[in-house]
């Protein structure tokens, strides 16, 4: 007999025969939840919970791709989210909205294409200071950095000059600010000797160099405003211990949560398929823990 002549034997639709079909060999559960193999096991997600406790603030995406890259747990961000949802452990205070504006800016297509600059205010025991970063706007990676006490247009070409003298190959766009540093006639002259094009944002518009402004607010946030500091030296030392973290431990939302250093050193393909080859394993190896625990209950029963 045909399969057709059966189902029409039986009475039955044939989505619902096909789905009997897939049933064949599966432990009855008495309409229970039938569990799936791409269900994350109680050890997983255990591991997760205990890991991601007390790091709310690093975000569930991040927090995903740290714990495929330390061999926690092979998953999504969608389970990971899921996972902290019930467990209560998901930051809920991430509610800022973001702007509209500047979406036409044409993002660079490889390192160095783009440079951006900028001076931040920092407070060291009491003084105000000024932390002049220079970023490579395609990896996110902070080039050079100088906290000075001075924030003249010398202080500026200083801190550029030592980046283009670890990097002489950038001869793309140097993006700033309008302060009066970056539109001085000497760092006019200072930038088209060494072969660069200044782009200046628009006007009380900081967005426009966003990547920029986006490091000082972390590097405060993360750095400055916990620690405590000895002296300006000592302060020059965690600094310069933070950007290293930065560019080579701290994984980057906007580079998909990989370090500056690995997208700048051209691994993003080669760590993208790594990540890839973990989650298939994960998978796999749910299948085969799903399929041992079905053949158990057969065997059982």
């Amino acid at each position: 007999m045909t399969k057709t002549c059966l189902i029409k034997h039986i009475g039955i639709t044939r989505s619902k025969f096909y789905q009997w079909s897939k049933r064949l060999g599966i432990y009855n559960t008495h309409n229970g939840n039938i569990p799936r193999s791409h269900w994350l096991t109680d050890c997983e997600i255990d591991a997760i919970t205990q890991y991601c406790r007390n790091k709310e603030r690093l975000g569930y995406r991040r927090l995903t791709y740290t714990m495929i890259d330390e061999d926690i747990a092979y998953t999504s961000p969608a389970t990971v989210y899921r996972i902290l949802k019930n467990a209560g452990l998901l930051n809920r205070w991430n509610t800022k909205l973001i702007s509209s504006k500047g979406n036409g800016f044409v993002q660079p297509e490889k390192p160095l294409e783009h440079l951006h600059m900028d001076i931040s205010y920092v407070n060291i025991l009491g003084t105000f200071f000024f932390l002049i970063c220079v970023l490579d706007g395609f990896s996110r990676m902070i080039l050079q950095h100088e906290l000075r006490a001075n924030m003249e247009e010398y202080d500026v070409e200083i801190t550029l000059q030592r980046a283009l003298e670890k990097y002489p190959e950038a001869k793309g766009n140097l993006i700033s600010d309008n302060g009066s540093q970056f539109i001085s006639r000497d760092f006019k002259d200072f930038i088209r000797e060494n072969g660069l094009n200044h782009v200046r944002t628009s006007v009380n518009y900081p967005q426009s160099n966003g990547k920029m402004e986006r490091f000082h607010q972390t590097i405060k946030e993360e750095k400055i405003r916990v620690s405590s500091f000895v002296d300006i030296d000592d302060a020059r030392k965690q600094i310069d211990k933070y950007v290293d973290f930065y560019n080579n431990e701290r994984l980057h939302s906007s580079i998909y949560y990989l370090t500056p250093k690995e997208v700048f050193d051209g691994k993003m393909h080669e760590r993208l398929i790594e990540r890839q080859n973990k989650l298939d394993k994960g998978r796999k190896l749910r299948v085969q823990l799903f399929n041992e625990k079905v053949n158990t209950n057969l065997f059982q029963a």
